[in-house]
């Protein structure tokens, strides 16, 4: 046994171990169903363990890839066979909700739903929301900075973290478990640990906000012909319903038209429109919020803005609708593709749509190139199935990536850069940038244990 399993193992017991070949029987992630290649897997139990198995893998020059609920979409853990995972399954504590200040104190294990399903009983909203909700975890929210369908209202994930644990490379534990939304008392080191995809610390409990839970919900799926008709809607939504519209969700006609497919959703709403968008709107009026909402629809319709509406009756029909937008298994069966998360302003979203479209349709003549995401704050998703023996990820990146930098875009909205974008990260942000990243990443990690080769190559 190598002598980093055996003083891990004297640390913290042989059951927080797994090495031989039961480290394969794990899938890669839920995007790789591959075996994993690793030499071990550490499972510890509380935040003293985290820092005791990190001291030890820092004196053994040991690196250390953190998992969580393998959902990421930036291959951000993935491992190869050299390195040791650190797995917070077992930090699963939601610890505390407090009910009078709107805060929640939890384990990094603790997966989206779950925290969502404990504030709501308390008559609390956590309001990240994403598709991954039942298995991706606080802490891999926090380690990439997660964004989602609510962020128009609510931000992305720094926007809802008030405290942080975590524990440096060499197993010192910063603990700044802040339960106070102003704190101005130096530097803000829970703000320079957030979206580092765990290359510089790794996340073990955190204090996150809550939002009183909304009275009302209404929302509904609307259809458009123009992109410009889409903007145009979003803004007359944002100023009359008056600070209540919290998702407006676009898909091109590309992504409703293949998620509505045999073997899909049933399209609540014909297939053939170029655009559609699912948008929600959460109030405090049960008496008001609905007409109000349905006024506008039908006002946008009269005026011929939208061309066709679907309003959920009950909440199962909500839920139906919300389905098509979040649950695209049958785009992506048996088909190889390739993801992106881009984000750029608004006003070039149009014309860099058209660009990367027409750039793979060029390049791979039966290509689907697939398009929808949250808009309202700039990210736009997409899925491109080559649909050709001589595609590869790096022509696919060309295609995606090379229309979106004039524009002054970001090659990862809320995704991370991981191993797979880390070629394009150059491209997105300048030489001094870059540099200060690599310093702060010497200073933290001199020995890149962790999460090493993720974003760039020190």
């Amino acid at each position: 046994m190598k002598p980093v399993f055996a003083a891990l193992i004297d640390a913290l017991g042989e059951s927080s171990l797994i090495h031989g070949p039961e480290v394969a029987q794990r899938a890669t992630s839920y995007w790789d169903p591959s075996p994993t290649r690793a030499q071990a897997i550490v499972k510890p139990r509380d935040t003293a363990q985290v820092s005791a198995a990190l001291a030890i893998c820092h004196r053994f020059g040991q690196a250390v890839v953190t998992q969580g609920g393998l959902t990421g979409c930036a291959r951000g853990a993935d491992t190869t066979p050299d390195e040791v995972i650190l797995s917070l399954e077992w930090l699963n504590a939601i610890e505390a909700i407090d009910t009078v200040a709107g805060t929640a104190r939890v384990q990094a294990g603790v997966t989206l739903q779950s925290l969502q399903e404990a504030a709501r009983e308390r008559d609390w909203l956590f309001a990240l929301d994403l598709g991954a909700r039942g298995s991706c975890t606080i802490g891999g929210n926090i380690a990439t900075n997660a964004g989602g369908i609510n962020v128009l209202r609510y931000g992305m994930m720094r926007n809802l973290v008030l405290g942080l644990e975590a524990v440096l490379a060499d197993g010192t534990v910063l603990s700044n478990m802040d339960e106070v939304l102003k704190n101005n008392a130096g530097y803000d080191l829970k703000q320079m640990l957030i979206g580092t995809e765990g290359t510089l610390g790794i996340v073990t409990r955190a204090v996150v906000r809550l939002h009183p839970l909304p009275a009302t919900c209404q929302a509904a799926l609307v259809a458009l012909r123009s992109f410009e008709e889409v903007t145009a809607l979003l803004k007359q939504m944002q100023r009359d319903l008056a600070g209540t519209l919290s998702a407006f969700e676009v898909m091109w006609n590309s992504y409703f038209a293949a998620a509505t497919v045999p073997g899909g959703h049933r399209p609540p709403m014909d297939r053939t429109y170029p655009f559609y968008v699912m948008l929600q709107a959460e109030g405090a009026d049960p008496d008001t919020d609905a007409r109000r909402f349905e006024g506008l629809l039908e006002a946008a319709l009269e005026r011929g803005l939208i061309i066709d509406a679907v309003i959920p009756r009950s909440e199962a029909e909500r839920r139906a609708l919300w389905e098509v937008r979040e649950n695209f298994e049958s785009i992506l069966k048996n088909r190889k593709t390739y993801l992106y998360d881009v984000s750029l302003p608004l006003r070039h979203m149009a014309d860099y749509a058209d660009s990367v479209r027409e750039r793979v349709l060029a390049r791979w003549p039966r290509a689907r190139c697939i398009q929808f995401g949250h808009i309202a704050d700039g990210n736009l998703h997409l899925f491109v199935q080559p649909e050709s023996d001589d595609a590869d990820h790096a022509a696919c990146d060309e295609a995606v990536y090379e229309p979106l930098l004039p524009f002054g875009g970001s090659v990862s909205a809320e995704h991370g850069i991981g191993l797979e974008k880390k070629d394009w990260l150059a491209r997105s942000r300048n030489q001094a940038d870059l540099a200060v990243m690599r310093s702060i990443k010497r200073a933290l990690d001199p020995k890149n244990i962790l999460n090493p080769g993720r974003i760039f190559d020190t």
